[in-house]
């Protein structure tokens, strides 16, 4: 009797299938299609809204008005709902598998359980950089082309406008890899999308700067080193007060940049040193 032997999987093949899982969901299109309308819907509503007041604005806030439309060109409420959709996407690339038993299947046929993953989170990461790209470019485009109405427009030349358009993007891929990696640790789909969305909307919003410790917590939060880095000129405006530890614009990328490392490697790890 022999013993049919199949060939390892090449990496290229769990790339494949695992683009081939995620563009099969039906909720990866309502998710991102949905959520994509909703945030340049959102932005846009904001910059018609300084269009309207625009008249009304005193001499100051015309005179330095840059502030306002870089505001406008990604919105925290925007950001916040950004956060949600792709943690939600990232998530549901691993706990889907597992509440479907599909994951079981899957290890079967890839014994090498850290290349599948690894597979998943650059997929995963691919995907969601390049849709954290439209939407933050297109929410740029969307806002100024509302507030060139006034001529308060802001290109994209402008000192500072490039960062915002970046830290918008990458705030996509970074909120993924942090609801896969939930995912892999947690295992469940209710659990997992609570305890994130606690992790990365609710808890910057209880961090405080009222002491060094808490502003320490709350800067390493990858939804605060993104207002750290949108926010051009933060503190340093008449209108806004800033605040009291405030981290560098070097410490917000080191953030996000931490924040996607730990994750992926918590996503690949984890389900290795865990049964099913």
């Amino acid at each position: 009797m022999t013993t049919l032997t199949l060939p390892a999987a090449r990496f290229t093949d769990l790339l494949a299938s695992e683009w081939i899982k995620l563009r099969s969901l039906r909720s990866t299109y309502w998710a991102l299609g949905a959520g994509a309308l909703a945030l340049v819907a959102f932005n846009a509503n904001a910059a018609r809204a300084d269009y309207v007041n625009y008249p009304h604005y005193n001499g100051p806030i015309r005179a330095d008005f840059v502030y306002w439309a870089l505001r406008d060109a990604f919105t925290p409420g925007a950001a916040l709902m950004l956060v949600l959709a792709a943690a939600g996407v990232g998530a549901i690339t691993v706990v889907g598998e597992y509440g479907t038993g599909l994951i079981r299947t899957t290890f079967t046929a890839v014994p090498d359980r850290r290349a599948l993953m690894a597979a998943k989170v650059l997929v995963v990461t691919a995907v969601m950089t390049l849709y954290g790209t439209l939407v933050a470019g297109a929410s740029y485009a969307a806002t100024q082309a509302v507030l060139d109405g006034r001529a308060a427009g802001v290109p994209l030349s402008h000192p500072g406008a490039w960062r915002v358009v970046v830290a918008s993007a990458l705030l996509a891929p970074v909120s993924a890899l942090a609801g896969m990696a939930m995912g892999a640790l947690i295992r469940h789909s209710a659990t997992t999308m609570i305890l994130t969305t606690v992790l990365l909307l609710l808890l910057p919003s209880f961090v405080t700067d009222r002491y060094h410790w808490t502003a320490c917590v709350g800067n390493a939060l990858p939804y605060n080193a993104w207002v750290r880095l949108v926010d051009i000129g933060y503190g340093d405006h008449p209108f806004t007060r800033g605040p009291r530890f405030p981290t560098t614009v070097t410490g917000g990328w080191v953030v996000l940049a931490v924040w996607a490392g730990v994750s992926a490697v918590l996503a690949v790890v984890v389900v290795d040193r865990r049964d099913v």
